[in-house]
């Protein structure tokens, strides 16, 4: 029992969290998740909306920790505008819904306060475009008629692509891939997150969504390259602005905004590439 506390918290240090509190959050989120885009996929919007609630929450605190003051309410009313419009308006909804919320926001911090007004809105605009516009494409996926298999294929992804990074990190990493931004990613973890996620999206597109194997290691090799870039930009935000993480709600985890970061990035590109295939009939 001690061999295997040791390997543990050796585990842990090389990878900087807690890996037995991070898997249970992970079965508890798929368990959700599931659940509700299942049976009934009106509560996965209501889940979706509480996420990127208590995120924006999480971003706007972490604002104020790097010294830029917003307010959370008005962001907050931004972004639920932003979802309910991605899901009743569909992709022109959630772009009519950002066309007219970014302006009517930087009017309201206009009238708010003068001081500070560029750093201010560049922040606000950046928190509803980062956050809710990007988290209008979960929706998107899920309000569709296999929008249960499309979520799976997102979850299939983003999941291959962190665990397998993970891994291949731990177990193999000597090479830093950007030590500037997130010094604990590696070249060794990019080639096993490429590996296993081509792999995995081959056998989801094929068997989920019912279309070629050859499709799904293309939008295998995209959704890595996505992933990564989201969580590297998630990384450069918390370095810029002295902080560890962006919340602790999520044992093994940190904020939520830790744990969607991949997400974010991965499902705009999904959604463009589901509906580039439905359009050619591939």
């Amino acid at each position: 029992m001690d061999d295997i506390h040791s390997i543990n918290e050796a585990i842990n240090r090389k990878a900087g969290r807690q890996l037995i509190p991070s898997i249970l959050v992970s079965i508890t989120i798929l368990a959700l998740v599931f659940g509700t885009i299942s049976f009934a996929p009106i509560l996965f919007g209501v889940l979706i909306w509480a996420a990127i609630m208590v995120a924006l929450r999480e971003l706007v605190h972490a604002y104020r920790a790097g010294g830029i003051d917003l307010p959370e309410l008005p962001l907050q009313v931004v972004g639920t505008a932003v979802l309910i419009s991605a899901w009743y308006g569909r992709v022109s909804g959630l772009a009519v819904a950002m066309a007219i919320a970014i302006p009517n926001l930087l009017v309201f911090l206009l009238w708010r306060s003068s001081k500070d007004f560029l750093k201010r809105s560049s922040a606000a605009t950046f928190a509803v475009f980062y956050v809710p516009f990007l988290a209008g494409f979960l929706l998107l996926l899920a309000h569709h008629d296999d929008g249960a298999a499309r979520i799976l294929t997102l979850v299939v992804l983003v999941s291959c692509n962190d665990t397998f990074a993970y891994i291949f990190g731990v177990l193999l990493g000597k090479h830093p891939l950007a030590p500037h931004i997130s010094p604990k990613k590696t070249w060794e973890g990019l080639i096993g997150s490429f590996l296993a996620t081509t792999v995995g999206s081959s056998l989801v597109v094929h068997y989920a969504l019912h279309n070629h194997w050859w499709i799904g290691a293309g939008i295998g090799l995209m959704a890595v390259v996505t992933s990564t870039w989201g969580d590297l930009l998630e990384s450069a935000v918390k370095r810029d602005l002295a902080i560890k993480d962006m919340g602790a709600i999520l044992p093994g985890h940190g904020g939520i905004l830790d744990r969607i970061d991949s997400v974010l990035f991965t499902a705009p590109a999904v959604w463009f590439a589901l509906e580039l295939i439905k359009h050619f009939k591939w």
